[in-house]
């Protein structure tokens, strides 16, 4: 699901994750709204936005950390 609304980006606390850096290529951000994680790509701040129920971010972190 996708979520986009001009209004969110001055209310939203978009971070940066640990992974990304400022000269590669896969820079991500995520940022909470009430229900949701939305996930963006840094470089493309005004391009789609994934969202995700708290649970299952909840579940992929727990995968991705296990490497």
């Amino acid at each position: 699901m996708t979520h986009k609304s001009a209004e969110d980006d001055f209310a939203l606390r978009w971070t940066k994750s640990s992974h990304s850096s400022n000269d590669g290529p896969d820079c991500v951000e995520v940022a909470a709204i009430p229900g949701s994680i939305l996930v963006r790509d840094s470089k493309n701040p005004q391009g789609p936005r994934l969202s995700f129920a708290p649970g299952t971010w909840t579940s992929f972190l727990s995968h991705t950390t296990e490497h």
